[in-house]
């Protein structure tokens, strides 16, 4: 099997052969006349269409070489991210300036917000109330104890950081990705067992604890980094969590009102693209509150997604338009991909160079992992193949990214909160609990149903 066809390679290499042409055709002119202040004589629009070039490029080069080998997309983006932002290590300096390009970090911004927007539109509230007490207790097991392992490595391996960077550490392995997961049991053809019907809505709901987490942790850093050196009140602590619980819920209660009468207005407007442009005022305006209250803006947008009922929007498909799922799609694909290779590019590798971190990362993927096995103790019924269902809270993906790359913007006595050794401990445990999840998923699934095979035909024979 060819892992890229020749064409694709001569392309790839093709463009870094041009833009090594251009960094130094350009780059050692130094800034003349008419120069602009990246160096670059020509429009600033130039340097932001070459970096999209560059970055669109490797994603779908990266995607395709991890679905060859039937592995999430995302990884390949986040590798050829890795890849890309490190080769300034074999001599190659060309891509350094998209690591601190705002413009490029503003679009991976907008592109996790649009990919929380897109997970909450794969849930309802009422899909989530009909998942029942096994998938909340086990989705509760499930950021209960990766919460405190993580806490617990982090004191281990960097006990001199703050107790704020133990704690977000613990809340980044809280998180789980319901769409790596997804995947897989449909691939396999389990999507409608009860193990998945577990699992999957134990994920949402962990989502949804882990991104109250997020709040909580990142507004108790936030204020004691603005406050005084001792910390904060329990009082403050209470306010955080009660507004982040009070957004959610709010989001919830007033978007049932407001939402039905918000589509009954678009669907009176003449011209194309209504339906979309409404859905994103709605995602828009709920991260923007949610940052304007001090919680993260992908708290607001999976809010949005998580409130958007088709049948707000019967109207708009009832006369043939699109759903909103694929009305979105196309503006994810531009723009997710932008977040996961620059997430990459922030990866140093020099770091690895510290056998300490690499036990970091370790002992932090053994946590991650052992920490949502302890899900399984939630299910009682000894008909459900528990073990399968601990396996299948693993992968972080794309949720432990966000989670991560937050973190590295907080600051927290004059530095951030995941410096860049730690930065890359957790993109390592997070590449290998998305890897690790499909096959052994897969296996501890069919080897539950030759179980149940062999138990029904021992009990068949006994009658």
């Amino acid at each position: 099997m060819r892992l890229l066809t020749n064409k694709r390679l001569v392309i790839f290499l093709t463009l870094l052969a041009v833009y090594a042409f251009y960094s130094l055709a350009f780059g050692a002119t130094g800034i003349e006349a008419g120069e602009n202040e990246s160096g670059h004589g020509a429009s600033p629009v130039l340097d932001i269409l070459l970096e999209l070039i560059v970055i669109l490029l490797a994603a779908k080069l990266g995607g395709d070489l991890f679905e060859r080998f039937k592995a999430p997309s995302v990884l390949g983006e986040l590798i050829f991210g890795i890849i890309i932002g490190n080769l300034h290590l074999v001599g190659f300096d060309g891509f350094e300036p998209f690591k601190h390009n705002i413009t490029l970090e503003i679009l991976s911004e907008i592109g996790v917000i649009i990919l929380l927007f897109e997970v909450g539109l794969e849930s309802t509230v009422k899909e989530m109330l009909k998942v029942g007490v096994a998938s909340f207790m086990v989705a509760v097991f499930g950021v209960i104890a990766p919460f405190f392992l993580g806490w617990g490595v982090a004191i281990l391996f960097i006990p001199d950081h703050s107790i704020y960077v133990h704690i977000f550490i613990g809340a980044t392995l809280t998180a789980t990705s319901v769409g790596i997961t997804a995947r897989v049991l449909k691939d396999i053809g389990k999507i409608n067992t009860k193990e998945a019907k577990i699992i999957l809505g134990a994920a949402v709901i962990d989502d949804i604890l882990g991104l109250v987490i997020l709040a909580v942790v990142t507004g108790i850093i936030t204020a004691a980094a603005s406050g005084s050196s001792d910390g904060i009140s329990s009082g403050a602590v209470l306010w955080i969590i009660a507004k982040a619980v009070l957004f959610i819920v709010g989001a919830v209660v007033i978007g049932g009102f407001v939402l039905p009468r918000f589509f009954k207005f678009g669907f009176r407007l003449k011209g194309q693209g209504v339906l979309l442009s409404f859905s994103l005022l709605v995602c828009f305006l709920l991260a923007y509150l949610a940052g304007e209250v001090g919680l993260a803006p992908i708290v607001g947008a999976f809010a949005a997604g998580l409130i958007m009922e088709e049948v707000y929007y019967k109207d708009f498909t009832d006369r043939g338009e699109h759903q909103l799922e694929e009305l979105i799609k196309p503006i994810s694909i531009f723009l997710v991909p932008i977040f996961f290779v620059r997430m990459g590019m922030m990866v140093d590798l020099t770091t690895f160079t510290e056998t300490k971190i690499l036990g970091f990362a370790a002992v932090l993927t053994v946590a991650a992992i052992l920490g949502k096995q302890v899900c399984s103790l939630a299910i009682f019924d000894k008909q459900i193949n528990r073990f399968a269902i601990g396996l299948g809270m693993i992968p972080r993906g794309e949720v432990g990214l966000i989670f991560a790359s937050i973190g590295a913007k907080l600051m927290y006595e004059g530095e951030p909160v995941i410096v860049a050794s730690t930065y890359s401990a957790v993109v390592i445990m997070v590449i290998l609990t998305t890897l690790v999840t499909p096959p052994v998923l897969m296996i501890s699934l069919l080897r539950g149903d030759k179980k149940k095979q062999a138990a029904a035909a021992v009990s068949s024979n006994k009658k």
